[in-house]
């Protein structure tokens, strides 16, 4: 569902997937191929929230920050099931694991992997291509390859799979 705030409503683009239950409110945009799952809520509601393309935002995750920190999520993003993201940016190809929590401030690198339930706190910078766990997290490692080549098969599997849930609404 699609919430006007005050003057501003979510420009969200027309291959973008909104399951049933999902809340996008007021300054919000969305690029293509993007999947927004059931019952996620996106609340732009004291500044813009920007999602890039082909990004899954799966069940139950709450997106929203403060009018000073900024939530920018990059391209090729998996948000998965659960998920807090404050006021922070998540770059281009990371995955945040279910139950995760990112604060105001933090910057997930280029295909950064959040543990599940990990908690990223404010401020904090992960490097590019590195796994992080914990609460608060720790750097693990470095991702393999193989870890790599899976999550970019992950965001393929999810815009395939808002692709056949928008079929099945048209």
């Amino acid at each position: 569902m699609l919430i006007r705030f005050q003057s501003h409503f979510p420009n969200v683009h027309e291959s973008v997937y909104i399951a049933d239950g999902a809340k996008i409110i007021g300054d919000v945009t969305i690029g293509k191929e993007t999947s927004i799952w059931f019952n996620a809520v996106i609340r732009g509601d004291e500044a813009p929230i920007t999602i890039g393309e082909r990004c899954s935002i799966q069940d139950n995750a709450t997106l929203h920050l403060y009018e000073d920190k900024p939530l920018v999520i990059e391209d090729d993003v998996t948000v998965g099931h659960n998920v807090i993201l404050h006021g922070c940016t998540v770059r281009k190809g990371a995955l945040v694991g279910m139950g995760a929590t990112v604060l105001d401030g933090a910057d997930i690198g280029e295909e950064a992997f959040i543990a599940a339930h990990a908690l990223v706190p404010p401020g904090k910078k992960i490097p590019p291509r590195t796994m992080v766990m914990g609460s608060p997290c720790k750097i693990v490692r470095e991702l393999t390859n193989e870890e790599l080549q899976n999550m970019k098969k992950g965001v393929q599997i999810y815009v395939n799979k808002g692709k056949i849930f928008k079929a099945s609404q048209d």
